[in-house]
């Protein structure tokens, strides 16, 4: 983005402060630790498939799903977040989860949506969360409160998509094809969109960081 956008280095607050009505915004949550190219898959695919002017990367202070040393280096996690975003002018990085003092999901979208009743939200999720969606806390209240968007991701399994959230909300599922109207839906409604798979994923990278060292992009530094 030129010089006359938003400073990359803004606060969460500070930026989404700038959404406007009838905006639309996709809400993509998680640890990012790291963040890496297989992030950028998932919210760019939504981007475009769901024709939205905004992805807002909400990188969560702890994920109560897992394990707390996985909750470490915040910063770094934001800073990485950023980085893998700079690029690209409708994707930001924001700490909105620390900013509205929330811990789950369903409290920062309800925190969200009545601070900005006015811009249309779209969550936002890799399909390798299906499997344990039904685990989150209030996952039924938040699945009623925003439309819903999966992509596709190479580690989505069958148990995933049998999962519980599924079954629960099968009848809410739009067909990919109406996906730009998801948006503007009353939730619940959901699409799942298939997209080209991106193999990265942050368990593998870690991984690859404990075995190797430091990993850029996927890459082991040598």
């Amino acid at each position: 983005m030129g010089k006359s956008g938003p400073n990359r280095n803004f606060s969460s607050r500070a930026q989404i402060e700038a959404l406007a009505p009838k905006m639309r915004v996709g809400l993509f949550g998680g640890s990012f630790n790291p963040a890496h190219a297989g992030h950028v898959h998932v919210a760019e695919t939504a981007r475009k498939r769901l024709a939205l002017h905004r992805v807002l990367w909400l990188v969560s202070p702890g994920n109560p799903l897992k394990q707390p040393e996985t909750w470490d280096g915040y910063e770094r996690r934001l800073a990485g977040a950023r980085a893998i975003t700079s690029n690209l002018p409708t994707q930001f990085a924001c700490e909105s989860e620390a900013v509205f003092g929330t811990r789950y999901s369903n409290d920062t979208v309800a925190g969200i949506k009545q601070r900005w009743p006015e811009v249309r939200f779209v969550w936002l999720m890799g399909a390798d969360n299906l499997a344990n969606f039904h685990l989150w806390r209030n996952w039924q209240q938040l699945a009623k409160s925003i439309p819903i968007a999966v992509i596709a991701r190479s580690n989505d399994s069958v148990r995933a998509r049998l999962s519980p959230f599924v079954q629960r909300f099968a009848h809410y599922r739009k067909p990919a094809e109406a996906a730009q109207s998801l948006v503007a839906d009353q939730a619940p409604a959901w699409v799942y969109l298939t997209a080209p798979y991106c193999e990265l994923s942050s368990t593998a990278i870690r991984e690859a960081t404990d075995m190797a060292g430091p990993v850029t992009n996927g890459r082991s530094k040598s």
